[in-house]
């Protein structure tokens, strides 16, 4: 029960963080493509992939699993935004074309499986 609670208490710590985050990164940047969705899943994905690398080197239990499953499942499960993603492959398929649709939704694939690859390596490496 203890779990639960902590998770979804990281769970609205994401998803508040993903809101101001999203919101500073727009008023900064005008683009035709969401970039700030783009930048949240991808540094999402890069925690996520470190959070992992480290569970498994480290066979987190007990306290340390709580803690694993509150930034993993409950941060960044909050942070990152996959339906909001995919709603903006949609839009921009539908407003800019088919090109920058499809462009967006690989690069948020690519850039995210990327950057988790990333993590779980440094993660790998701090282990060593």
């Amino acid at each position: 029960m203890i779990t639960a609670l902590v998770v979804a208490c990281a769970g609205g710590a994401g998803a508040v963080t993903r809101f101001l985050l999203d919101a500073a990164i727009t008023r900064r940047v005008r683009a035709r493509v969401p970039i700030a969705t783009l930048i949240i899943n991808i540094t999402g994905s890069l925690l996520l992939g470190g959070l992992s690398g480290l569970a498994v080197g480290l066979s987190a239990d007990g306290p340390a699993a709580v803690v694993t499953a509150a930034l993993g499942t409950g941060f960044c499960g909050g942070y990152t935004t996959f339906s909001t993603a995919s709603v903006e492959v949609v839009r921009l398929w539908v407003a800019e074309g088919r090109a920058i649709g499809v462009g967006y939704a690989v690069a948020t694939l690519v850039g995210s499986v990327l950057a988790a690859a990333l993590g779980m390596a440094s993660a790998q490496l701090v282990l060593a």
